[in-house]
């Protein structure tokens, strides 16, 4: 059984929590199915809005999902809540994410 079967499995026993949906998240990611990913992560952030590392991981999901506007807006929300949080590590990688993204964007002349 996958990494993948086994949280589906939890989830749909009705075990549904923000740490499942995260690690169903990261599964998929991993699996490069960023669109599932991404509901994923929503769901974790709708649980629990103080997630920041579900906040970091929806940024990226975003990014390789073909999302870089709604990536940086979750990286300047993830920023916000790992601030608040305390969690300086998270804010500080999900600043150079979005610093990235910022600088791809100028290059190819996009809107974020």
């Amino acid at each position: 059984m996958t990494a993948i079967e086994r949280l589906e499995k939890m989830l749909a026993a009705g075990k549904d929590s923000p740490m499942l949906r995260y690690g169903l998240g990261d599964a998929y990611l991993k699996a490069n199915a960023a669109h599932t990913a991404v509901d994923h992560l929503r769901r974790a952030i709708e649980q629990d809005p103080n997630y920041s590392a579900a906040w970091k991981l929806l940024g990226r999901a975003l990014v390789e999902g073909g999302s870089p506007a709604e990536a940086a807006d979750a990286y300047r929300q993830g920023i916000i809540v790992a601030e608040e949080k305390g969690d300086v590590q998270a804010a500080k990688e999900m600043r150079v994410f979005l610093k990235r993204l910022e600088k791809k964007n100028k290059q190819t002349r996009g809107f974020l």
